[in-house]
């Protein structure tokens, strides 16, 4: 019996490593692209609303602590210096983003919305947990491979999780491949986190903006011994860049600087692609 009670640890451990083990083999296709299907409950708009939906507290947030001009060409946001008062103002913020109808406006000022409160909501999440490695370490289920699918929002009675923001609101009702350089998931391989909040008069020219630095950047497209290597961003979300390699690599061509366009245009050969999900900290 001592034998047996003995071995029961070991017995254990071995039944979690290989749950885990077997758990990893999912991980890189856990943050495959979800499903696109629409929350047809935020489809609906008021054109003729005029109102413009107040961003300030967000801004500020961002003016104090996003870092704009890091040496690795990589925007940071600076964590560890938030204040404990700034951090309230964040969470007001999100309070009242929480508690506006987003439908009453028009859809322009929804997606700079939906986009910014993205932005804050991952944000807050990171300050929640912080100090912490990496988003994907965090979530509520013991299998998360981060927050994603945790429901951090509650609007007009509906609970919404990161995903259901951007892959069930703002991918299928706006129509705009350039989503995916707007909203930030606080790791190094992301697009830059901008210091501007989005509004309904800059979220246009602040897409073709984040679009050119993601586009320009290693981080989103390099070659390496002549073989070209994009963000995942572009594995993932492929079909939202035409669905094959040729309208993918129209994409960037459209947004690349003149030397990255010519070895753009004249390559056929395989696209690899990688990620870092460190923190995007200073």
């Amino acid at each position: 019996m001592k034998r047996a009670t003995s071995l029961r640890p070991s017995l254990n451990y071995a039944v979690t490593a290989l749950i885990l083990s077997a758990f990893s083999l999912f991980v890189p296709f856990s943050h495959a692209a979800p499903d696109s299907d629409a929350l047809t409950f935020w489809a609906t708009s008021n054109e003729n609303s005029m109102e413009a939906i107040n961003h300030s507290h967000w801004q500020s947030l961002l003016d104090k602590y996003v870092i704009h001009n890091h040496p690795s060409g990589i925007n940071r946001f600076s964590y560890a210096e938030v204040s404990d008062n700034d951090n309230d103002n964040l969470k007001l913020y999100l309070k009242q983003m929480q508690q506006l109808n987003p439908r009453n406006f028009n859809h322009a000022e929804q997606k700079a919305y939906w986009i910014n409160i993205y932005n804050a909501l991952t944000v807050t999440i990171i300050l929640e947990n912080y100090p912490v490695e990496s988003i994907t370490k965090l979530g509520e289920s013991f299998f998360s491979f981060g927050p994603w699918d945790d429901k951090v929002a509650e609007i007009e009675g509906q609970k919404l999780s990161l995903n259901d923001i951007e892959h069930r609101i703002l991918r299928p009702l706006f129509h705009d491949n350039r989503i995916h350089y707007a909203v930030n998931c606080a790791s190094l391989s992301c697009p830059n986190l901008l210091p501007t909040a989005f509004t309904a008069d800059n979220t246009d020219s602040l897409l073709e903006q984040a679009a050119h630095q993601y586009v320009n950047h290693r981080r989103g497209v390099s070659f390496e011994n002549s073989e070209l290597k994009v963000s995942s961003i572009y594995h993932w979300y492929k079909d939202d860049f035409g669905g094959t390699d040729q309208t993918l690599i129209a994409h960037l061509i459209s947004y690349a600087d003149p030397p990255l366009a010519k070895q753009l245009t004249n390559y056929a050969g395989s696209i690899d692609h990688h990620y870092n999900w460190a923190l995007n900290k200073p």
